[in-house]
């Protein structure tokens, strides 16, 4: 008998028989079991029916997708079940064994404050979608939010009673959802950790309802539209610098006046369509300005240093631009536009992101 209570919580949509075996291993051993059927057909109704005599099932009448079923899983055990507890998000398709269940939560259960991911290492046959995903996420998230994660893309994921006002907070009603978890946890300091398990993929991962294209936007859009906004600033950036270095001839003048013209329309895309930030106007602006001005210096002494070693100024003021673009974006994503007060009022509202 465990110390704690452990929930596994299967959101499925239209699942095969692979979920009644997964919700009668989780029941054997000594999980409590919610399974959210998100809006699937009469198809699956024998499944459901079959599944559920080892636990309890959630109906959503249309699908709404993997975050929304997530959430109506975590607000029912919110409202149900007391504390101390442990929840753990399962598949419906059969790939995460319960042995891995069981030890994720035990991670959980020795760092309560954490998320801790059942991580998968993509060795032996994987579908080449899936393990093209992975890397190219993994890398986007390392990049985005300064924080080593393997496998960002597990659904197996465990963590106590004190995280779930946090996860119902974490925007997303799709697949974006799991990223989402992962950004917003990075971003509020909440330690991520890491338990390999075994790779399973049944029938080359074609029960997956992932849409590589709908699905990867939603997962990738933030960075998206960071991309899109210091693309814009470099294009005002190297337009008024080839401009007035052209006309002047002056390096290190031209390279100052493009720079604080294009910070500005940097700064106001990113507060206003990136970060959407609550944060005064006046304390992000000085943040962002003083940001602005280390990187312009760092910026300056890398294109002199550059045009010292020969190489031409206009290919050294793009390769300059490409070096700073990571440190522009992780000290804006991580301090700048941190939204610490937007988050603790979403904590408070969380009963309304759920019907």
């Amino acid at each position: 008998m465990n110390a704690i209570k452990r929930i596994a919580l299967i959101p499925a949509y239209e699942p095969d028989k692979a979920l009644i075996d997964v919700a009668e291993g989780l029941k054997e051993n000594g999980f409590e079991v919610l399974i959210v059927n998100d809006g699937s057909g009469s198809s699956s109704a024998d499944i459901f029916e079959k599944a559920g005599e080892y636990g309890s099932v959630l109906v959503h009448p249309v699908n709404l997708g993997k975050g929304a079923a997530v959430k109506t899983g975590l607000k029912y055990i919110s409202e149900h079940y007391f504390d101390p507890y442990i929840v753990v998000t399962v598949d419906a398709d059969g790939q995460h064994r319960v042995e891995d269940a069981v030890a994720v939560c035990g991670e959980a259960e020795k760092y309560p404050n954490a998320l801790v991911l059942g991580g998968r290492k993509f060795t032996g046959k994987v579908p080449l979608r899936s393990r093209f995903g992975n890397t190219v996420t993994r890398f986007v998230f390392r990049l985005s939010s300064g924080v080593k994660v393997y496998d960002t893309q597990t659904g197996l994921r465990a963590f106590s009673d004190s995280s779930v006002p946090f996860l119902l907070s974490v925007s997303g009603e799709r697949y974006e959802y799991e990223m989402n978890v992962l950004m917003s946890a990075a971003k509020a300091g909440i330690p991520i950790r890491e338990l390999e398990i075994e790779t399973v993929y049944l029938n080359d991962n074609s029960t997956s309802h992932f849409k590589p294209l709908k699905d990867s936007y939603r997962i990738y859009k933030e960075i998206l539209k960071f991309s899109l906004s210091s693309f814009i600033g470099f294009c005002v950036d190297y337009a008024l610098y080839c401009l007035l270095f052209g006309t002047t001839g002056q390096l290190v003048l031209s390279n100052i006046i493009a720079r604080v013209v294009s910070a500005s329309v940097n700064y106001t895309l990113n507060r206003k369509m990136v970060f959407k930030s609550k944060t005064s106007v006046a304390k992000s602006a000085i943040q962002y300005f003083l940001l602005a001005a280390g990187i312009l210096a760092c910026n300056t002494g890398l294109l002199k240093l550059l045009t010292f070693w020969n190489v031409n100024g206009y290919a050294a003021k793009i390769l300059t631009e490409i070096v700073m673009f990571s440190v522009s974006w992780l000290v804006q994503h991580k301090i700048i536009f941190r939204n610490t007060d937007e988050k603790l009022e979403k904590n408070d509202r969380s009963d309304e992101h759920l019907s």
